[in-house]
């Protein structure tokens, strides 16, 4: 794999107290619903939210995304660091389609309570990457931020 760090940060502030926030990012049931960009389902949504756990997702293109519909796109990773409310430190692989590491990054994720609002704050490193995953990364902002609208959806749903 050839060395090609980049990152990525979002802050979003929701409407929503932060124990609702934080629910979102561990229930997988409630992540399956917004985890991915516009398009795209989760058939698969193993999250484990503990120190050590496992994450196993496979996000699935849905028609929407014309000429990519059909196309599955793993990840896999571990938990290092979950502090209840205010803190989730995980790895998020993303695999091609005969499960060989395409990027390889770390994400934090920082909850804090603002009276009845949350503000997230969303740290991705990517650490390792391969030529294969260029389209990936360049599509990475839109990605992670059409998520974060969706997960914004999700909460105003209480």
């Amino acid at each position: 794999m050839a060395d090609n760090k980049r990152e990525l940060v979002i802050t979003r502030v929701f409407d929503a107290p932060r124990e609702l926030v934080w629910r979102a990012w561990t229930d997988p049931k409630i992540l399956k619903r917004w985890w991915g960009p516009r398009g795209v389902t989760n058939p698969t949504c193993e999250w484990e939210a503990t120190p050590g756990g496992k994450i196993d997702i496979v996000m699935l293109a849905g028609k929407e995304l014309g000429s990519f519909a059909g196309q599955k796109w793993p990840m896999e990773g571990t938990f290092r660091e979950v502090t209840p409310q205010s803190r989730l430190v995980f790895t998020s692989n993303a695999l091609d389609d005969i499960k060989d590491m395409m990027i390889e990054s770390q994400v934090t994720v920082d909850f804090d309570a603002m009276g009845s609002k949350t503000k997230m704050r969303l740290h991705i490193l990517v650490t390792n990457s391969t030529q294969k995953a260029e389209a990936a990364l360049q599509g990475m902002e839109m990605g992670w931020s059409q998520s974060i609208d969706k997960l914004a959806e999700e909460l105003a749903k209480g």
